[in-house]
């Protein structure tokens, strides 16, 4: 009992009637949680990544094949997918700074534990536990991000929180790079183990839940932002209705949990395969090809940000036209960085950059978007729960990918990322104009 107290929502506590005060107790508590969210996950990513940092290493080391590797990344996605749903339901109901904090601790022990055996076996289940605790990032962050920024400018600090995916992967190659080569793989699953154990801590202190915990009214009254769905949505909903009416049966999560499923092939492909596929087809050294994960990423965190803001100021919280624009471009740059020539080390890395740049604008918005024609109270049980089923993708890109490069080559593995890249786009037209769900406007609301 004392355990489920521990993760119990912050008490809400008397409102500060003060408007002087609100306005500095809100600055100071938005950036306060916004960095905490920031830093935090981050650290998720280290945890996350390290593997597919070292997977050169642990087949030339171990004598992993591609299959094995293949195998291990889809366990973890499959554990992840499951957790992230299951979690975005226990978030909702949950203090979102100790869900965070507690799951990236454990995300730390099971990278430790990684790195201190040398099974198959052992991998497997300390990497699916791995993607089980992984699961615990992202939903408490939605939910964080839904409470303590309005709909007009959410897009806009989405994008730059989403940023933090794309920095700690970006870090965690090169680090990883360097200190595989110099002290051995092992080291590395040991130092971003025991780095996030202690960021767990920082989280503890750094976060809080709701601004109502604090004695601050929300986010809607304090910027006077009302979406038109929320003004005829009820503040007291039994779970079972937040999933089942605003989750399950909306047709609007359903569309968007499929484009997610394409976009995280993709994404989840030139995160985990790009390293081996610049090595075995451009001779580049591990460094060398973990550098181009790194330009990945870069290209994400400015996507990211160019997403969110045109989503806020050139479509007026319209998230549809710029899911659509970006998820066609990558159709376009994937097919260049296969046919690109070798031998022109710059160009890998603007084309990956080019990728990055593109799919993670949907990768961001579409997380967005399921919150918004969702509830606010099922912020994270929505985003879970298009999570889960984006893990899915992403473990479609790991062994079923891995079998498709054994039996077709590099070659047809970009043929099936570029499939799924004109999937997404046709998935996403309908949603073109949707800024939210027209069932819960109050003129057709029935309730």
């Amino acid at each position: 009992m004392k355990i489920i107290d521990f993760f119990k929502p912050a008490a809400v506590v008397t409102e500060t009637r003060d408007e002087e005060g609100v306005a500095k107790k809100y600055k100071y508590w938005r950036w306060r949680t916004f960095i905490g969210m920031y830093v935090g996950y981050i650290f998720y990513y280290f945890t996350r990544n390290s593997y597919n940092a070292i997977q050169p290493l642990l087949m030339t080391d171990l004598g992993l094949t591609k299959t094995d590797l293949g195998i291990l990344g889809s366990v973890a996605a499959i554990t992840y997918g499951c957790s992230k749903f299951l979690s975005g339901i226990l978030a909702d109901r949950s203090n979102p700074r100790v869900f965070m904090a507690i799951g990236l601790m454990m995300t730390g022990v099971f990278n430790i534990l990684f790195g201190a055996t040398a099974s198959i076996l052992y991998f497997v289940v300390f990497w699916s536990l791995n993607g089980w605790f992984q699961g615990w990032g992202w939903p408490p962050c939605a939910k964080l991000l839904t409470h303590w920024y309005s709909q007009k400018e959410r897009g806009t600090w989405w994008g730059l929180w989403n940023s933090s995916h794309n920095i700690g992967a970006a870090l965690v190659p090169i680090a990883m790079g360097y200190i595989a080569e110099s002290f051995g793989w092992r080291w590395g699953m040991y130092g971003t183990g025991l780095l996030c154990i202690g960021i767990g801590f920082f989280l503890l202190y750094c976060l809080r839940d709701t601004p109502q915990s604090l004695g601050l009214p929300t986010i809607e009254e304090y910027k006077n932002d009302y979406p038109p769905s929320e003004r005829s949505q009820k503040d007291d909903i039994p779970w079972k209705e937040l999933l089942f009416k605003y989750v399950l049966t909306n047709p609007y999560i359903w569309i968007l949990a499929i484009a997610y499923f394409f976009v995280y092939v993709v994404r989840g492909a030139i995160s985990q395969w790009s390293s081996l596929f610049l090595m075995e087809t451009r001779g580049y050294s591990l460094v060398a090809a973990n550098t181009g994960i790194l330009w990945f990423e870069i290209g994400g965190i400015v996507g990211s940000f160019v997403a969110g803001w045109a989503s806020d100021k050139l479509f007026f919280g319209r998230r549809g036209p710029v899911n659509v624009i970006f998820s066609a471009g990558v159709v376009g740059a994937i097919a260049a960085l296969w046919l690109a020539p070798p031998g022109f080390i710059v160009l890998d890395y603007i084309l990956l950059f080019t990728v990055g740049f593109l799919i993670f604008g949907p990768q961001m918005l579409i997380g967005m978007v399921a919150a918004e024609v969702s509830h606010k109270k099922a912020a994270g049980t929505a985003t879970g729960f298009i999570g889960g089923i984006a893990s899915l993708g992403m473990a479609t890109s790991s062994f079923p990918l891995s079998l498709v490069m054994v039996k077709w080559g590099w070659e047809g593995s970009f043929f099936v990322l570029g499939a799924c890249g004109v999937i997404a786009v046709l998935c996403l037209l309908p949603l073109w104009s949707i800024k939210s769900n027209p069932k819960y406007l109050p003129s057709t609301e029935n309730t």
